[in-house]
């Protein structure tokens, strides 16, 4: 049985006909930049959310990048973010002169730790970026507390966390503002690359609107830079977020049964929903010894898996002037060594899924392990 890792044509199968019917009417049209599909998208994606602000732009990392600007970060902001996430996250606050702060993340999880967040603060901290990793929600109610007391702006990254929660309320509805990817692999994705801002603050919403445009259509009010979401993503985008919240119960039910499934294996460590959250499962991430074995075991085997990610933000090759050692992030530096993501999206079929559990039980059986 061939297993992916994820199957985007299954989905893609279901709306065939919507989404060639907006590709055909923007090439009739000529509607590719700005226009209708655009404020149609805008609209839907903020009452999704259930925020005031939604700016559309090109992908996930100018999103964090134009928020970030947005605040004012600067040459020499410190900035606090987690250690474990997507290079996105610490690359848009270096790219806005800012400094990356890593900080190590939980124990039984993969998001920040709040409590070691304190720690890191100094003169020259100027905001937190928490990520909601894999899905699940960071604890935003203690990183608010935190942000308040010391007078700290947030930016929720919520790239792979559209319609988690945390405490019946939405994430991205915690930040001063939030940023989501629709890159095609997304739990919304769109066919290319794609970003959004969103924020109750609008006079940062306008700030951002203009900075992503030039810095203003024709009057051009500041230096900005380019980065639109073209119409074609925007209509394919409004045609899917009427199906997010199915395929969200889909993707929880799938890990559900994963986690039925691989509950006998004592040496693993499936993944956790606090709760008070709602975990949406863009990824089905385990924590395996012998990982790289039982990846290639099931490769053979024909499942593809995935390692998100591999090496840890702070000692990537990037920040190898920032002398790092692994005892200052050691769930982190544990963690890039241990996480496998199987199969995961809301087609995937029942006995997809046995088998790919049967494999990862019968791995660590013969390797007494279990």
């Amino acid at each position: 049985m061939i297993v992916p890792f994820a199957d985007l044509r299954l989905q893609h199968q279901k709306l065939r006909s919507d989404i060639d019917n907006v590709i055909n009417r923007a090439i009739e049209t000529s509607s590719f930049i700005g226009g209708a599909a655009i404020e149609e998208f805008e609209h839907n994606f903020k009452n999704l959310v259930g925020i005031n602000h939604c700016i559309s732009c090109g992908n996930g990392t100018d999103a964090l990048y134009i928020a970030m600007r947005g605040l004012g970060l600067k040459q020499g902001g410190e900035v606090i973010t987690t250690a474990h996430s997507w290079f996105s996250t610490s690359e848009a606050i270096s790219q806005c002169g800012g400094k990356p702060i890593f900080c190590d993340t939980e124990d039984d999880g993969f998001c920040i730790n709040p409590e070691l967040i304190k720690s890191k603060i100094t003169d020259k901290t100027v905001g937190i970026v928490p990520v909601h990793l894999y899905g699940h929600p960071a604890k935003m109610t203690r990183i608010m507390e935190i942000a308040k007391q010391y007078d700290l702006w947030v930016v929720e990254d919520c790239a792979q966390a559209h319609l988690a929660c945390l405490n019946n309320k939405t994430v991205g509805t915690y930040g001063d503002a939030a940023t989501f990817s629709f890159y095609p692999g997304k739990n919304l994705g769109a066919l290319g690359d794609a970003g959004a801002i969103v924020t109750n603050n609008a006079e940062l919403a306008q700030w951002c609107q203009l900075f992503a445009r030039h810095g203003g259509k024709g009057k051009h009010v500041l230096e900005g830079i380019n980065s639109r979401m073209d119409s074609i993503q925007a209509a394919v985008l409004n045609i899917k977020i009427p199906h997010l919240k199915s395929w969200t119960e889909k993707r929880i039910n799938v890990a559900g049964y994963y986690s039925q499934l691989l509950s006998s294996i004592d040496c693993i460590r499936i993944p956790r929903t606090a709760s008070n959250a709602v975990h949406v499962f863009h990824l089905y991430t385990i924590l395996a010894p012998q990982r790289d074995a039982l990846r290639n075991y099931l490769s053979d085997l024909g499942i593809s898996t995935n390692i998100n990610y591999p090496v840890s933000l702070p000692f990537l090759p990037a920040y190898q002037s920032f002398g790092y050692a692994s005892n200052e992030f050691p769930n982190a530096f544990f963690n890039q060594q241990h996480i496998l993501s199987i199969p995961m999206f809301p087609e995937i079929q029942t006995a997809q899924q046995e088998y790919v559990a049967a494999a990862i039980i019968r791995f660590y059986a013969e390797n007494k392990l279990s």
